[in-house]
């Protein structure tokens, strides 16, 4: 128990540090989004499971062998007024830190789920009041706004797609399906639920840098997604133009296809907002999906994706069996 708090610890520190990095300026990611979409959620589940169960593991150490024991201990103290006089100052700190740092995480959980439905709900209310329904499908409205905008609104069979009428007349067909593919993808792939997890992941500890990163990393990889899913019926140029416009506020005046590199990307606010981060997509989540069109990498190869999903496998297994495996550090 000794032991394993520590390595839960070290665990923890490496899951909240340099691993994030080192991923959030790797190339890679943008060859298999959908590994490294797995991958940064692993990171951040194991990473709360070692912080919280470093310091449940270093407060029972005194009371029990392993786990279970330890809680046993714990609970005939709080329930049966049993002597704790085995359990020093630092022990009852780091058992009262772990309590507080779960409900934390919990808490802010649900409040950044709360505020999400909150948002969506006043944003239905103003579509219901504003927008018109586009007539090519029934989940698609229309605003009237000079601006190109395009963006989706989740809420299960409510979920609708929302473009302006200046998006359509800016937009050649194949380029309008394209949009409504991609954020169609949005949808269908329940994004939002990976959005609320790492908004309230950053709300939760907005002092560790690397929330923001991971955040920002998860945000570019379901726009890689969705992209693909755009690409399955439609071209690479079309695509880029369609980006190109959106970012840019243009019309279909823009000539290069690079040129949405400095803009803001296809998906408006309307969906981050939905995941309670609002504004435009950054120029560097544009920059890098108009560079993936651009120069496209081949796919990580089948081996390289399974080493990563294993990595992922032994980053949940490994605190799980530190917590849980009875005596195994002594």
């Amino acid at each position: 128990m000794f032991w394993a708090s520590y390595l839960l610890a070290v665990l923890a520190i490496i899951l909240a540090w340099p691993v994030p990095i080192l991923l959030s300026r790797a190339q890679w990611p943008a060859r298999s989004p959908f590994t490294a979409m797995i991958l940064w959620q692993a990171i951040a589940l194991a990473g709360g499971l070692s912080m919280i169960g470093a310091m449940l593991v270093y407060g029972l150490e005194p009371i029990g062998d392993n786990l279970i024991a330890g809680l046993r201990a714990l609970a005939g103290m709080v329930l049966f007024n049993a002597p704790t006089t085995a359990l020093g100052f630092w022990h009852i700190f780091a058992l009262s830190a772990a309590a507080l740092l779960t409900a934390h995480l919990v808490f802010t959980l649900l409040l950044t789920y709360y505020k999400i439905e909150r948002q969506r709900r006043r944003h239905r209310e103003l579509l219901a009041l504003l927008a018109s329904p586009s007539g090519q499908d029934a989940g698609t409205l229309v605003i009237s706004h000079d601006s190109p905008v395009a963006y989706c609104l989740p809420g299960g069979a409510r979920s609708v797609t929302v473009l302006s009428d200046g998006l359509m007349a800016a937009l050649e067909p194949e380029e309008l399906r394209a949009v409504l593919t991609h954020e169609n993808a949005h949808l269908s792939q329940r994004h939002h639920l990976l959005l609320w997890a790492f908004a309230a992941w950053r709300q939760a500890l907005p002092w560790l840098p690397t929330t923001r990163m991971a955040q920002e990393s998860v945000s570019s990889l379901i726009e890689m997604l969705a992209d693909d899913v755009a690409l399955r019926t439609a071209s690479k140029a079309t695509l880029i133009k369609a980006i190109a416009i959106v970012a840019s506020g243009t019309a279909a005046g823009t000539d290069s296809p690079g040129a949405g590199q400095a803009g803001s990307g296809m998906a408006l606010s309307g969906f981050e907002a939905a995941a309670a981060t609002g504004g435009l997509e950054s120029a560097r989540t544009t920059a890098s999906r108009v560079s993936r069109l651009l120069s496209p990498q081949p796919e990580l190869p089948r081996a390289a994706r399974s080493v990563v999903l294993t990595v992922c496998v032994l980053l949940l297994a490994l605190p799980t069996a530190l917590l849980v495996v009875p005596g195994l550090l002594g």
